[in-house]
């Protein structure tokens, strides 16, 4: 294949972010992948390796069966695609000596017990107003459903966090690799119901559900939908009532290392589980002897999800078609 088509000019730039790197098809353009790298990288670092991975085909025909017989990479598994690789705003560490590092948010090492969602904010915020900006601009380009995002690390953790933000028409996938999910705790505490009444219970009662989340009585949101909007009062975005909770029809894989030592993978297994009581449709997938990083095995996986994604709204819109008819 051709050498790739390298632009670094969008209509969808930020003044606070650097030029994202920009890799056009070498055929059509028909879909759009916008992939975050992670904390203390940029897209000229990260893009380009990612995009030219080997990955060869799998022993077992149900892991990748779409798979062509030869050695592909991404690039040449998705000839119709553009990948954007935005970078990440230098910003001040609360740690490493204050120094400035790219960022899409910042945030303690996660090796501590403890965390410090305030310093969190902000950059999540900033973070999700410019994501969204790159999909409107894709969407606008080639639809919506032919429009992925990713991340990798604290990519991931960013695109989480938009996905849960975003109010637009539902996308073709969204994933996260080696990565977790922020104010993950406040969420499932509002989200997730409790059982009360039992003998123990010291108000008694005969028994009932309440919700973490409930702070009025008659409440006309459901619990999830309270989470989605602490989530927004958190990082201080734009009200926008009732959420559309669009989240929950985008489908999401989630690939870990067993043996990450930046980011744990039960930090992972705690956004699927987060993630699943949310209403969002996970496929998880954890590789052994697998650190912080890809592998081929998870670029395969990816891969195969991307392109069962697309072809279950195939399927959909076809259904659709016929229901209309």
């Amino acid at each position: 294949m051709s050498q790739p088509i390298i632009d670094t000019q969008t209509k969808a730039k930020s003044p606070n972010y650097p030029d994202p790197l920009i890799i056009q098809p070498p055929s059509s353009h028909k879909q759009t992948f916008i992939i975050l790298h992670g904390r203390g990288s940029n897209a000229l670092e990260f893009g380009p390796d990612f995009l030219s991975t080997p990955i060869p085909p799998s022993t077992s025909t149900s892991t990748f069966p779409i798979a062509p017989p030869e050695t592909s990479t991404f690039r040449t598994l998705f000839p119709h695609t553009k990948f954007i690789f935005p970078t990440a705003s230098p910003r001040r560490t609360s740690s490493f000596n204050r120094s400035l590092l790219t960022q899409w948010f910042d945030n303690i090492p996660l090796i501590h017990a403890f965390s410090r969602p305030e310093i969190e904010i902000d950059g999540l915020r900033e973070t999700s107003v410019f994501i969204h900006s790159l999909l409107s601009t894709e969407i606008a380009a080639v639809g919506a459903e032919n429009v992925v995002m990713g991340g990798l690390s604290q990519g991931c953790a960013a695109v989480l966090v938009a996905v849960l933000m975003w109010e637009g028409e539902r996308l073709g996938g969204a994933f996260g690799l080696c990565g977790w999910l922020p104010f993950c705790d406040m969420l499932t505490e509002i989200a997730v119901p409790v059982e009360w009444g039992s003998d123990d219970d010291e108000e008694g009662g005969s028994g009932g559900v309440v919700f973490r989340g409930e702070e009025e009585e008659g409440d006309s949101l459901e619990p999830v939908e309270q989470a989605v909007k602490a989530l927004r009062e958190e990082l201080a975005m734009e009200d926008v009532g009732v959420p559309s909770m669009v989240f929950r029809r985008t489908p999401l894989f989630l690939g870990h290392g067993a043996e990450d030592g930046i980011v744990a993978v039960e930090r992972g297994r705690r956004a699927r589980e987060c993630l699943r009581e949310m209403g969002v449709r996970v496929e998880w997938r954890e590789y052994d002897e697998l650190g912080h990083w890809y592998s081929t095995p998870m670029l395969r996986d990816l891969a195969r999800f991307i392109k069962e994604a697309g072809s279950a709204k195939e399927e959909e819109v076809r259904a659709d078609k016929t229901l209309i008819e």
